[in-house]
């Protein structure tokens, strides 16, 4: 692969002064983004590991209700309600040391869920402890991953930082994709012989491995200067983030966005596995899809939001994504076919949708208050996951019964798939306001995914926009 850092090419041997100084700052440089790089993958272990089917196996190894199920996906996105003390935080202690303690709290407090098959523990009591750890993993998961954020705006440069991410996606989906494939073999091998609990246990433990790995590379990247680490703290910058008519628009589409997205996001997994009675193994394959559209477009996409901006990027891929839950509508036990075009659907833009959701959010916080202003979006869209994941669980409870919609029998979770289409939509609108300065028009990007474009444009001077200062 090309190098994605050019300006950071080894200097001469024999500099001295200044110029060594600088050549050793890029080498440091360069050390800390491939970290990052090894970090995110063992981070895609850990979640194939402890999240997604795995997670939703758990769930229901341990009889838990759709209810519960749609409580459980709302977790770790309604503990962004601490971002503003986690913003706090991460001025007061360091992002740094603070995302690598938070991190690796959130990742080994699965480990007393290793010990739970081979107890004999009621399964009340087992399943309150299963979603004790998932909501404590939560709650350090928001305090590290702000804490992380922050770092990471603050260490990668502006001008690459969309390559920089697109190229992390590439080695985040492909450990995540075999990682999930392997916990799906395991399951489907070791499930149906009466060794449920305790091939989740071993995944658990795979898991909380990856994460003391995950620390390791954590602690191998550098820090920040001590005047950016901890800057004066200003509690009315979580305020002015609300106030700012540059952030205000984005904060509306992430509470929109993310209220859509959580209507239906705890029952994909959980309706493949029930109502469609599909195997842990095809499951995974389906999410293979997904990764494998990701890493072929995450490059791409990151390019694209280093030359076009963030918003237009945001807005194509917003639409576009509303369109996948209606996708869902059309899938049945006896026609899975859909859920191939789904998969390439829903990988080739979520990965679009990541990076420039990302780039978005650093890039319109000012570095001086970056915490507080990444804990005000992250609060918005962790409001609205939560609230619309709780209500799409108590909607998928009392309708047990099937929906007859236009001669059909729906089940509750094709509802929740209209709506969260419906929403989506809506959401995509509002991205269109975002007030990203230097950004190019939706039309711009249009063209040249189409390849109308003569030429390439030159990237946007991200070092002109004032939300950078």
């Amino acid at each position: 692969m090309p190098p994605i850092l050019p300006a950071l090419e080894r200097g001469p041997r024999r500099a001295s002064g200044p110029g060594r100084r600088q050549a050793v700052g890029a080498r440091r440089l360069r050390a800390s983004l491939d970290a990052s790089f090894a970090e995110g993958a063992t981070a895609e272990v850990f979640g194939a590991c402890a999240g997604g089917a795995v997670l939703t196996a758990w769930a229901l190894y341990l009889e838990a209700s759709p209810l519960t199920i749609g409580l459980l996906a709302a977790f770790p996105v309604a503990a962004q309600i601490v971002q503003v003390p986690a913003a706090w935080l991460t001025q007061r202690v360091g992002a740094r040391p603070l995302a690598i303690a938070a991190i690796g709290a959130s990742r080994l407090v699965w480990l007393p869920l290793i010990a739970v098959p081979f107890l004999s523990m009621a399964k009340d009591t087992a399943l309150a402890l299963f979603i004790t750890v998932v909501a404590l993993a939560g709650l350090c998961g928001v305090v590290g991953n702000n804490a992380w954020t922050a770092w990471m705006g603050a260490l990668v440069p502006g001008a690459i930082r969309g390559r920089f991410f697109g190229r992390r996606m590439v080695f985040v989906s492909i450990a995540g994709t075999v990682t999930a494939l392997g916990a799906a073999l395991a399951l489907d091998a070791f499930a149906p012989r009466g060794w449920k609990g305790e091939t989740l246990a071993a995944l658990t433990a795979v898991a909380c491995v990856a994460g003391v790995v995950s620390i390791r590379l954590l602690r191998a990247q550098q820090g920040l200067d001590r005047r950016e680490e901890r800057p004066a703290l200003e509690w009315a910058d979580v305020v002015h983030a609300g106030r700012n008519p540059a952030t205000r628009s984005l904060l509306g589409y992430l509470l929109g966005w993310n209220a859509a997205v959580g209507i239906a996001a705890g029952f994909f997994t959980f309706h493949m596995l029930t109502n469609l009675e599909m195997t842990f193994w095809l499951v995974a394959a389906h999410g293979t899809v997904v990764a494998a559209v990701r890493v072929a477009s995450a490059s791409a996409w990151g390019r694209l939001v280093d030359v076009f901006g963030a918003r237009p990027v945001l807005v194509v891929c917003s639409f576009g994504i509303s369109v996948v839950p209606l996708i869902w509508l059309f899938v049945t036990r006896e026609r899975l076919w859909p859920l191939a075009v789904e998969a390439v659907i829903a990988g080739t833009l979520w990965g679009g949708h990541g990076i420039a959701a990302f780039d978005a959010s650093i890039g319109l916080s000012p570095r001086r208050a970056r915490p507080f202003y990444l804990a005000a979006f992250a609060t918005a869209g962790g409001l609205g996951f939560a609230v619309s994941s709780t209500l799409a669980g108590v909607l998928a409870h009392a309708l047990s019964a099937p929906v007859h919609v236009l001669g059909s029998a729906w089940a509750n979770v094709h509802v929740l798939f209209l709506l969260s289409a419906i929403g989506r939509a809506a959401a995509a609108c509002i991205a269109m306001r975002i007030d990203e300065p230097a950004a190019r028009k939706v039309t711009e990007l249009a063209r040249a995914v189409l390849g109308t474009v003569a030429r390439r444009p030159a990237p946007i001077q991200r070092s002109a926009t004032p939300q950078e200062v």
